[in-house]
């Protein structure tokens, strides 16, 4: 036989017999992906009970697959009698690849590696299924390190794509190679990482995961509203506290303790809420409550609890809202405005020329045109709503607006004298709304006479298809203005999330930290764009990778908002990754540039 550790290896060579030691959710799953897979597999577990229990739920997961037309009867059948449970590590002695999945404890994992190693045979590969301990000092305490590795697979395993083959300084190449071969015939999608806390997905997830419990906690805004707005503004498939009560709370706080041992980086330091929630069993959905309530331990059902909001329970009236002025002339302005108009508002779309809001309403009018070719809207819906929208090249067309709402240049004096302008010539008792993204509200607000009137609803782009606001009160907002611009987001079919006037609002200032991190990995040769990349979409669930989406957004843009945050929350660590700036100043700013991150073709 050859060793699998040997550099030499046919890279189709199979680990064939497979030893599972943990059977809890996630060793469970590994031996369904591996029995389903063709591989021999023993499952080994101290309590014979969890082994019964193992083997119940795969016969229900496969049973569940044949259901579905994933599985045949027959090879469900050879799959279940490819798999057998055991009491004692002994029943691994002649596995090719032990992959132990025990709870994240360093003496628990040790015990069981030094165990092995009169067990096994000395080419036998040894895995750890940690997200959170150092793979490096388990592989020290073993007899021979150059044979541990880390083997991250991820939950649901038999749904997940991503599996993180983890290094460490002693590994021996081979056990690498075969490893990722095994993950490749197994369907799923390696990514080579170095070890650290974390690896690639859950170092990333778990320091944005951390940061929203910290906003949580602040009382900057409601559980539901942080959910919606990475929901909405991210297109994450949940929230970032609905996602710590499914993972648990308790295993949260562990991974987030390892990573901040290692980095001493605040943003790794766990938000004291999670401690409060541990100690108090408030693990989560296993528990049945943590950050929201749930109809039973282990359900995924919330029900109302004493934070739950009321429907409709707003502490004031809104002002009356029949026409819509939107400054500005770009790509924003004239979603806004045709957001507007779709709605039913009569809308003035003002620029700093007769022109310019010309071109911006033919833009509207080939967008709606897109709509109409798409089925999503009738050519006469689509001409009514243009006929809604009036150009305009001087902000004196806002006199008799209810609503103005600008979305010109990212520049805190260009919008202060906008701001100072819309004061002149309003109406007494018009709302006035920015869109900024970064920018303080506040200072718009005191550009005005007025700035009891002043809010932010800042829209997501493309404003037509995103369907988060978040609105945005400073400390002098009056509560009909906010009750105003609430209402009107529920007419133009948008999710309002409420927030405070501080940099980065809801998704900014949880987005772009994770982006910087990411930064910094690719920075410090940790991990590669498209792994990385690939680790966010198939670990996370993310839409779009981080270099993906920083090239898309603008590294340009991207910086400035970094430069933002880092200014107001003034901790090290959301300095601007050098990187970043380097790109930035070389005029590598993303596909607007034809160069990023990576480099796209010129149209």
């Amino acid at each position: 036989m050859v060793s699998p550790l040997s550099d030499a290896q046919s890279p189709l060579s199979p680990l064939m017999k497979i030893a599972v030691v943990g059977l809890g959710t996630m060793g469970t799953g590994i031996a369904e992906v591996l029995a389903r897979a063709g591989r021999e597999v023993v499952g080994i577990d101290i309590s014979e009970a969890q082994a019964v229990r193992c083997v119940a739920a795969l016969e229900a997961s496969t049973a569940r697959a044949v259901a579905r037309g994933r599985l045949t009867e027959p090879e469900r059948a050879e799959a279940l009698g490819r798999f057998r449970t055991a009491t004692e590590l002994t029943a691994a002695a002649d596995a090719d690849l032990v992959i132990e999945v025990a709870p994240e404890s360093y003496e628990t994992k040790q015990q069981i590696f030094r165990e092995l190693d009169g067990i096994v045979r000395p080419e036998t590969i040894l895995a750890t299924g940690t997200n959170a301990l150092s793979v490096t000092r388990l592989a020290a305490e073993s007899a021979r390190p150059e044979r541990v590795l880390g083997l991250h697979f991820f939950n649901p395993a038999p749904a997940m794509k991503l599996v993180e083959v983890v290094s460490s300084v002693l590994t021996a190449p081979g056990a690498v190679s075969a490893v990722t071969d095994l993950a490749v015939q197994l369907g799923k999608e390696p990514v080579a990482v170095g070890d650290r806390p974390g690896f690639v997905a859950d170092g990333l997830l778990f320091g944005y995961l951390n940061q929203a419990a910290a906003m949580y906690e602040s009382n900057y805004a409601s559980r539901e509203d942080i959910d919606a707005a990475m929901r909405l503004g991210c297109g994450l498939p949940m929230g970032p506290l609905a996602l710590l009560d499914l993972i648990g709370v308790d295993t949260a706080r562990t991974v987030l303790e390892a990573m901040y041992a290692e980095s001493r980086d605040r943003l790794h330091a766990p938000a004291p809420i999670l401690k409060q929630l541990s100690e108090a069993g408030l693990t989560g959905r296993k528990s049945g409550r943590g950050f929201y309530t749930y109809e039973a331990p282990g359900s995924a059902t919330v029900v109302r609890d004493a934070l739950t909001p009321l429907e409709g329970a707003g502490p004031a009236t809104g002002r009356p809202v029949g026409s819509v002025g939107v400054a500005g002339s770009g790509t924003m302005a004239s979603g806004i405005a045709e957001v507007f108009a779709k709605a039913g508002y009569d809308v003035v779309l003002a620029a700093r020329s007769e022109e310019k809001a010309q071109a911006a309403k033919a833009r509207i009018g080939k967008s709606l045109t897109r709509s109409v070719d798409r089925g999503r809207m009738t050519a006469e819906a689509a001409a009514q709503t243009l006929e809604r929208i009036t150009p305009a090249g001087s902000y004196d067309a806002f006199a008799d607006v209810d609503l103005a709402v600008e979305a010109v240049a990212e520049d805190l004096d260009v919008k202060r004298q906008l701001f100072a302008a819309l004061d002149k010539v309003c109406k007494p008792g018009a709302v006035l709304a920015t869109t900024t993204s970064s920018l303080p509200v506040i200072a718009c607000a005191r550009a005005t006479s007025r700035p009891q009137d002043v809010i932010g609803m800042h829209f997501f782009n493309p404003a037509p298809a995103m369907k988060l606001v978040e609105v945005v009160r400073t400390v002098l907002t009056g509560d009909d203005v906010h009750a105003t611009v609430r209402e009107v987001c529920g007419r133009i079919r948008k999710h309002a999330v409420d927030c405070g006037d501080r940099a980065g609002f809801i998704v900014n200032a949880l987005l772009f930290p994770y982006l910087n991190n990411a930064i910094k990995m690719v920075q410090d040769h940790y991990a590669s764009l498209d792994d990385i990349d690939a680790a966010m979409k198939l670990g996370g669930g993310y839409p779009m990778g981080p270099f993906e989406l920083l090239d898309v957004v603008g590294l340009d843009v991207s910086l400035a908002i970094e430069k933002v945050l880092h200014r107001e929350f003034r901790d090290p660590g959301l300095a601007p990754a050098p990187l970043l700036e380097h790109l930035v100043a070389a005029g590598c700013l993303g596909r607007k540039t034809g160069r990023g991150f990576r480099e796209y073709a010129r149209r």
